[in-house]
């Protein structure tokens, strides 16, 4: 039984909080808990996106001043109390440093897990306290089965938008008091269920860039938040796998592995970026065949299940829309573990998410650290 069925069919009706983004999704999650019989207060969350003046690029994001807006709009049609909780600080230090943080080491990171993890959950839980309710639900495409002996988290219904990938990072003990109702839904039954409720959201379109960076050029907002000195903003070299000097960029910040754009031509076969090396600035580049990597070293674990024992066989993802990889665990210790690859995966990029599978429940995840010298 999955998540969606279980809040509708307790004895008696619960009061939850629900994040509203003033996206369909969340509108429709609170729709859904409202006509489940709950007591539902809705709350969107203040966070860097809100500061300054609401630009053009501003209002392209979910959580831009329009965000509130629409959420405020949706609570009022759907009769339930709104609040705005203002999480900047938390954001700042969790999201957005950190995000500065891994690329100034040059490593991609994933801001949204982190917002998941650190921020949006974590203080929605304190929040709904205060305000006495019991649970705390979201729109997110994702399934929570309650059958057995503890909740285990599952992949959303809908393929093309389960966000199951986001949410590894969820404290194990969370998971008895979440509520994710579009689980069971695909994108297209959220939209048509908004339009038949008359939601102001049920056209919205989707935000589709990293929230504090509504321009989408995540290379303008790291120079605004380092020193034009930094590392990461500064010359170095472009070098072949041999270690042969090919060029010069301007900053190994606008690199990311698997990166083909911006490396240079004149050679036979393309080449794209294996590796950045913080230390010496390097970018260092190579045939797409070198890409393949046959295991992945994954640090900053976190589990919603007991952890598998060396030699124990799951899935992984290693970026949000990639398949599923099976692979064994190799090693596992206190700093993170390898996981060995059944086949060879392309372009396993440090900083990412690499999310733990069994067929669809997900049991946990981490940070890629990177490869081995021989996986290559």
């Amino acid at each position: 039984m999955t998540d969606r069925a279980t809040i509708t069919d307790r004895g008696q009706p619960l009061r939850i909080l629900v994040a509203m983004s003033g996206g369909v999704d969340s509108s429709v999650a609170a729709a859904l808990l409202v006509e489940a019989g709950h007591d539902v207060v809705g709350a969107t969350m203040k966070t860097f996106c809100y500061s300054g003046t609401d630009t053009d690029a501003s209002r392209k994001t979910c959580c831009g001043l329009d965000g509130i807006r629409d959420a405020r709009s949706v609570a009022d049609e759907l009769g339930i109390p709104h609040y705005v909780f203002d999480v900047e600080e938390e954001f700042t230090r969790d999201v957005i440093d950190d995000f500065v943080a891994e690329y100034s080491e040059g490593r991609t990171p994933n801001p949204c897990v982190r917002c998941n993890s650190n921020t949006k959950f974590r203080d929605l839980f304190r929040r709904g306290r205060v305000l006495g309710c019991d649970g705390v639900a979201s729109g997110h495409y994702v399934r929570l089965d309650r059958s057995g002996t503890r909740p285990r988290m599952l992949r959303g219904r809908d393929s093309s938008k389960d966000q199951s990938y986001f949410l590894w990072g969820l404290p194990a003990e969370l998971l008895q008091r979440l509520h994710f109702p579009l689980g069971d839904l695909t994108k297209t039954e959220v939209r048509e269920r908004a339009r038949q409720l008359g939601l102001a959201t049920a056209e919205k379109p989707e935000s589709q860039e990293i929230c504090f960076v509504p321009t989408g050029d995540y290379r303008d907002f790291l120079a605004r938040r380092l020193l034009p000195t930094h590392p990461a903003l500064s010359p170095g070299a472009i070098v072949d796998h041999g270690g042969r000097i090919l060029g010069m960029h301007e900053g190994y910040s606008g690199f990311t592995v698997g990166q083909r754009k911006g490396i240079g031509g004149g050679r036979t076969e393309p080449y794209y970026v294996l590796e950045i090396r913080a230390a010496t600035r390097e970018v260092v580049v190579g045939p797409r065949h070198l890409l393949a990597a046959g295991d992945i070293r994954v640090g900053e674990l976190n589990w919603l299940t007991p952890p598998p024992p060396p030699g124990g066989r799951l899935d992984v993802q290693i970026r949000y829309r990639s398949p599923a990889l099976p692979c064994s665990v190799e090693a596992h210790g206190a700093d993170g573990l390898t996981l060995a690859l059944r086949k060879p995966a392309a372009a396993v990029t440090p900083g990412q998410s690499c999310v733990f599978f069994r067929d669809e429940e997900v049991l946990g995840g981490g940070r890629i650290r990177g490869i081995s010298e021989a996986a290559r």
